[in-house]
């Protein structure tokens, strides 16, 4: 097997970096696209050459669709990655996985019994900072992780809210920044710390009156592992600051990264405004070498167009799984846990109780 023959469904700004990719990827034969409005499909065809449709069901048997890139907003997730996978049609789901923890029990079923496999993008696990902090855990240079942190702190104006009618409404969004901004950074520090125990957590609305959703959430983490963590993150910091994760070993080595500095990125609209690096390395005959990457991870990723260049990374590896039967870098189980630990912290705020895991 070659090529896989691919589409996608959702038509919107994030659509554009899948499209790209998937025209471009020798691994992909890309023939469609779909959504739910026609008119907006045709647009969005006609500029990579493709048909356009508005049933996903009838696309797949149409034109035999192997891989799907779902792109739509998060409470359709669900829906159409049960359809594809029931059509025995792999999935590639743009994150979170889901809104919610039963929706994504509920792909994951489906992929089971139509012998699918689903790939969640978290396209900043790619990044170099990121990989490099990774293989330093792996390798055991900090003992067992024992610490790990998040910070996002970030701004969030009305006009972003205003650009689609289903930003910052349950409905329509499921969450707020929880589940729009803080997934890649919650994927991290669950690939870098491993299973969670158990979690207390509180979200607020501080500065957002004009949305229904959380513009702020923090949560105490407790592993599997022994270890702990802390997660901070908010959208109700003007201007952006930045977004680190950051790992302490048990051999008193730590290690982070800046994943988001500047203006916070928005997909289809905004650059990124600074390369993520590592910004704390320890680990003992090393720490003098956190300039020398610093500059080499920038110089590489001003080099590219980082707007679209790590989409196409995670694409690639999941088509390269698709056609060589192994795992994807992040797969729907990924995608699952760092929803599980998003809906925890929303059960915990309801409760004002710890919530143990797994989730019901």
């Amino acid at each position: 097997m070659e090529n896989l023959k691919t589409a996608l469904v959702g038509c919107g700004k994030v659509g554009h970096f899948h499209a790209k990719a998937l025209m471009n990827l020798k691994q992909s034969k890309f023939i469609a696209v779909c959504d739910q409005n026609l008119a907006r499909a045709q647009e969005f065809a006609k500029q990579y050459g493709v048909k356009a449709y508005d049933n996903v069901e009838q696309m797949i048997i149409n034109e035999g669709i192997e891989m799907l890139s779902i792109c739509t907003p998060h409470p359709i997730h669900a829906s159409v990655a049960i359809a594809a996978t029931n059509l025995g049609c792999h999935i590639l789901v743009e994150k979170p996985l889901a809104s919610n923890l039963a929706d994504s029990q509920a792909i994951l079923s489906a992929a089971q019994k139509g012998n699918a496999k689903i790939g969640t993008v978290c396209q900043r696990r790619f990044y170099r900072p990121c990989l490099r902090m990774k293989q330093a855990i792996d390798d055991g240079k900090i003992g067992k992780p024992i610490i790990g942190t998040v910070t996002m702190l970030g701004w969030r104006d009305k006009a972003y809210y205003e650009s689609d009618p289903w930003r910052g409404t349950w409905q329509g969004e499921g969450g707020g920044v929880l589940v729009n901004q803080a997934p890649h950074q919650l994927d991290l520090l669950l690939w870098y710390m491993g299973e969670v125990e158990e979690v207390y957590g509180l979200w607020k609305n501080l500065n957002h009156p004009y949305i229904e959703v959380e513009d702020t959430a923090v949560a105490i983490i407790k592993f599997k592992n022994g270890g702990i963590g802390n997660v901070l993150v908010s959208n109700s910091q003007n201007p952006a600051l930045y977004g680190k994760v950051h790992v302490h070993g048990e051999n008193g080595a730590s290690i982070g990264v800046q994943t988001d500095g500047g203006a916070m990125f928005i997909a289809g609209v905004s650059s990124i405004t600074e390369p993520p690096y590592n910004d704390l390395w320890t680990i003992q005959g090393e720490e003098d070498q956190l300039p020398i990457w610093k500059k080499e991870d920038c110089d590489f990723f001003n080099s590219v167009d980082s707007m679209y260049y790590y989409h196409q990374l995670q694409i690639e590896d999941f088509l390269d799984s698709l056609i060589n039967d192994t795992p994807p870098l992040i797969d729907g189980l990924a995608g699952l846990k760092t929803v599980e630990l998003i809906e925890a912290i929303y059960r915990s705020t309801q409760s004002n109780k710890v919530i143990k895991f797994p989730l019901d």
